[in-house]
């Protein structure tokens, strides 16, 4: 650290670094934990905004990076019991499973099932056992930081992960494909249309006066005036464009970089009130959001409602 700085200045420097490198990560776990990833991001950008808030008073932590999975990780188990999602099962005498630089082939088999299997079916696994087969298996940490991070045992770390992966594979051997694409609804299918015909007034003109605007790296703007700032740049990006779309069964907007693109490269989704746009959630700089889900376009999306999956 420098000199001439106070301590909780460096400190929350060296955070802020340390977290928009970890973001991604931290997402990865917290959705999977969330079983979606508009709440996974949630997780993250709450945790992220406690930890910063605490760092004045934070003593010298020999591992930040395990400090913010935690704060992360307890942040996931709040809004899981206030939702009564958690479940309890007993833990079986612990086998034995690869923790080694070069697994074996059904260590690596196990581990790129758990890589590809959709977010949301995450939730049918125990809480611990939804823990440690994340932090394992698609993160790729070791058994013993796992132990350490979660207060348990590393005994009980091989158990779950071991029932974690006969679960998985159940889960995945019987599930069944997701829903067809719905059209959009009458309010997205105009904010679409007005988006891609860059009606940038008529836009601001949707907006209630108590309108929010989250980018999640950017603090939250307020009021119809400030929030009609957020058009202002995408005005200057001519190739952007719209579809309506559903991700984990909420509705959203795909957005494209460019009309030719088979990807979107992120979403944006809107909660209205009395027909006025009173909360905009923007992905623009948290891109990864969306890696790893099922993002399906509406039918009349100009892509014949094909569905998108985006992979990590």
């Amino acid at each position: 650290m420098s000199r001439g700085r106070p301590k909780s200045e460096e400190a929350r420097t060296e955070l802020v670094a340390l977290a928009q490198r970890l973001r991604p990560e931290l997402h990865r776990y917290a959705a999977r934990l969330m079983g979606s990833v508009i709440d996974g991001e949630d997780v993250v950008q709450d945790a992220l905004a406690r930890a910063f808030a605490a760092v004045d008073d934070m003593p010298d932590v020999a591992t930040p990076r395990a400090w913010l999975f935690r704060i992360a990780h307890n942040r996931a188990l709040d809004l899981l019991r206030s939702r009564a999602l958690r479940a309890a099962e007993p833990i079986d005498a612990a086998v034995d499973v690869v923790d080694a630089a070069a697994p074996d082939p059904v260590e690596m088999m196990m581990r790129r099932e758990a890589i590809e299997t959709a977010i949301s079916r995450f939730t049918a696994l125990p809480l611990h056992q939804r823990s440690v087969l994340i932090l394992k298996d698609v993160l790729d940490e070791p058994l013993a930081e796992i132990a350490a991070l979660l207060d348990l045992t590393l005994d009980s770390v091989k158990a779950h992960l071991a029932r974690g992966r006969a679960r998985l594979r159940e889960i995945n051997a019987s599930a069944i494909d997701p829903p067809p694409a719905r059209p959009p609804s009458d309010a997205v299918a105009r904010y679409v249309a007005m988006f891609n015909r860059r009606d940038w007034d008529g836009l601001r003109a949707l907006l209630a006066d108590d309108v929010k605007l989250n980018q999640s790296t950017h603090p939250v703007r307020s009021g119809a005036a400030d929030v009609g700032m957020f058009f202002q740049i995408y005005a200057k990006a001519d190739t952007i464009w719209l579809a309506p779309a559903w991700l984990e069964g909420r509705e959203v907007i795909a957005v494209f970089e460019d009309r030719g693109d088979h990807e979107p490269s992120y979403v944006m989704w809107l909660a209205w009130r009395d027909g006025k746009i009173s909360f905009i959630r923007d992905y623009r700089y948290v891109r990864y959001v969306v890696a790893g889900a099922e993002l399906v376009l509406a039918p009349d999306a100009g892509r014949a409602g094909r569905g998108i999956v985006s992979r990590t």
